[in-house]
């Protein structure tokens, strides 16, 4: 048996270095569900398991902090501008637990600032609601428009100057477009922000996203925008339209890029903003039109190579509208693929009254009918192509054009409103990067 010299009896959450046979790790012990190994949580924050019978040292780096139920107070600045923030969970809203090595949630709002104080240079907190905690994979059109109506109080409210809204990453560009369209012409500041490491760990990319975002909040882009780590480094965050970014990395820190559009602006933490597109919207004293309603009955295909066609049955049969992500310019099979072929069903699904968009998966660029037979064939057989517009602003944008029902029964002015530009959703030139 191989003797193991351990310093100081390192526990749950202390930070240690770890000496096998094998290699020397450092990281956070973590409560380990099987006895035979130690697991280990590293600066990367992945977990690594060791086995005990090869462990010859282990030594203790520094002492878990221990956390104090003491109610945490701050001092604001009664002379700086007054923002609203609204939690609604995903990592910024998280902390690591050293028992598990997962993330959970933040136990209450004002938890928030214990992480976060540094936005507290900047501006000054009116509200700071909660309506729910969840991860963004587990949000619904139902839980948008509860966002939609609790921001809704906030763009009503003369003190506050801008909102701020914590969200989870994967969906959070989803929430975006729902809320653009929601909330109409908009007349101070929204701002969705995120991170892509929970709050207590070094390497969080929350506390920038934060400045910067209360930085945005206070400034006169009125329009829902993501704001995010612009680079790896903690240097600047960009300023995008919700209506145009998408999340494009599955764990880097510059998560969300703007499609077919420039950002709005590149913003650092000392407030110094610095604007690449004055396509925006600007603040004003006029309260929005606000325009909460949605479809659920709405769905997105994702075209793939050798696709069966008969999906489409199913979706035209529980469906009142369809977006398909289709292949470069906007296709799918067609009459040259022979037996293939999505024209047969792409016909009977619309003489059904199931209306069918197209978009592109290539999600720079537009859909043009034109260039290929196979366009041709698609439009002629009643598919509508959407220039520019993103596969997912698209379905929330079909979502919140069929929940009005003045226009829910008439093919024809669905089809004119998902065409018209409202948001910036669509645009008149392609941007070459």
């Amino acid at each position: 048996m191989m003797t193991k010299k351990i310093e100081e009896n390192p526990e749950v959450g202390d930070l240690v270095k770890v000496t096998s046979i094998n290699e020397v790790i450092e990281g956070i012990m973590l409560e380990s569900p099987e006895t035979e190994f130690l697991l280990i949580k590293l600066s990367t924050g992945y977990n690594i398991g060791v086995r005990k019978e090869n462990v010859q040292k282990i030594e203790l780096i520094k002492k878990a902090v221990k956390e104090e139920n003491s109610e945490m107070t701050f001092e604001e600045n009664p002379e700086l501008p007054a923002i609203d923030i609204i939690m609604t969970g995903g990592t910024i809203s998280s902390r690591i637990d050293y028992k598990t090595g997962a993330v959970k949630s933040l136990t209450n709002p004002e938890e928030f600032f214990k992480y976060y104080p540094e936005m507290l240079k900047f501006v000054r907190i009116k509200h700071l609601v909660s309506p729910f905690m969840k991860l963004s994979e587990n949000m619904n059109p139902k839980d948008w428009k509860k966002i939609a109506e609790e921001i809704k109080k906030s763009l009503e409210d003369k003190e506050v100057k801008g909102i701020i809204l914590t969200h989870g990453t994967d969906t959070l560009h989803y929430t975006a477009t729902a809320l653009t369209f929601y909330l109409g012409k908009l007349n101070k500041p929204v701002v969705l922000t995120y991170s892509q490491r929970s709050t207590d760990r070094g390497s969080s990319d929350a506390t920038l996203n934060l400045i910067c975002s209360s930085i945005i909040a206070n400034s006169e882009i009125a329009e829902v925008v993501i704001v995010g780590h612009g680079n790896t480094n903690d240097e600047y965050c960009n300023v995008i339209k919700g209506i145009r970014a998408r999340k494009d990395h599955s764990t880097m820190r510059e998560a969300f890029k703007s499609h077919n559009e420039k950002p709005i602006a590149r913003v650092w933490a000392d407030g110094k903003i610095e604007y690449s597109n004055n396509n925006y919207n600007k603040r004003s004293e006029k309260n929005p039109e606000t325009d909460i309603t949605n479809n659920e009955k709405v769905a997105l295909i994702k075209y793939y190579p050798g696709q069966d066609p008969e999906i489409l049955e199913y979706y035209s049969k529980n469906y009142q509208g369809i977006i398909i992500e289709g292949t470069g310019m906007g296709h799918v099979a067609t009459s040259e693929s022979g037996e293939n072929s999505w024209n047969g069903k792409i016909k009977k699904a619309i003489s059904n009254g199931t209306i069918i968009f197209m978009t592109t998966q290539t999600l720079n660029g537009r859909t043009d009918p034109w260039v290929y037979s196979a366009g041709r064939e698609l439009m002629n057989a009643g598919v509508i192509f959407l220039e520019d517009m993103l596969p997912e602003v698209a379905l929330v944008k079909l979502g919140w054009v069929t929940g009005h029902k003045q226009w829910n029964k008439n093919p024809e002015k669905i089809i004119g409103k998902m065409l018209e530009n409202l948001h910036g959703e669509i645009s008149e030139r392609t941007v070459l990067k």
